[in-house]
């Protein structure tokens, strides 16, 4: 949910964050805290480079450059707001050794989806938090319908799913930490 943001208000105060705790895998939590050292660091000094720039310009009532600047600094203050928060809740999720038992957060698995037509797709997918979904490679929440659907699944298991070709079904092929 976004909502705007009062005068006078905080940076990063517009998206509501869901409370409790945020699970992460180690990567995930090293990507979010490298996210936060290069915006306190390279992008804030960026910002400011842009700031002075449109300042030397002289009249800030028309000066584009001046109002980028300071949307790019709400942007980016907003955002190392909203990581703040994310990862004072990060509960890192650490891989067991051995194979896993059952679908959980880290996992990969190798499944075949049968959409009820003439063709199958394999596909492999890790559970990850919802802070590290990258669908396009493979990597989709716990709390998407399709991963919470997946948690607790075992080798063999079936998975029906109505996606948005219709019913398809996730044979799981394959558990593993990567």
């Amino acid at each position: 949910m976004y909502t705007r943001a009062r005068e006078g208000s905080k940076p990063g105060g517009g998206r509501k964050l869901k409370q409790g705790p945020v699970y992460v895998t180690p990567e995930g939590m090293k990507r979010l805290e490298n996210e936060l050292s290069q915006l306190k660091s390279v992008r804030r000094q960026q910002i400011s480079e842009q700031m002075g720039a449109a300042l030397e310009e002289g009249d800030l009532r028309e000066n584009a450059g001046y109002d980028e600047a300071r949307r790019a600094m709400w942007d980016n203050e907003s955002r190392i707001s909203q990581l703040e928060e994310i990862l004072s809740r990060a509960k890192v999720i650490e891989r067991a050794t051995g194979a896993p038992a059952e679908i959980q957060l880290g996992v990969t698995l190798e499944t075949v989806v049968n959409d009820g037509g003439e063709g199958e797709e394999r596909l492999t997918l890790t559970l990850v938090g919802s802070h590290e979904v990258d669908i396009f490679n493979g990597r989709i929440s716990d709390e998407s319908p399709l991963g919470s659907r997946l948690i607790g699944r075992r080798v063999g298991d079936q998975v029906r799913f109505e996606g948005r070709h219709g019913l398809e079904v996730f044979t799981i092929l394959d558990i593993r930490y990567e």
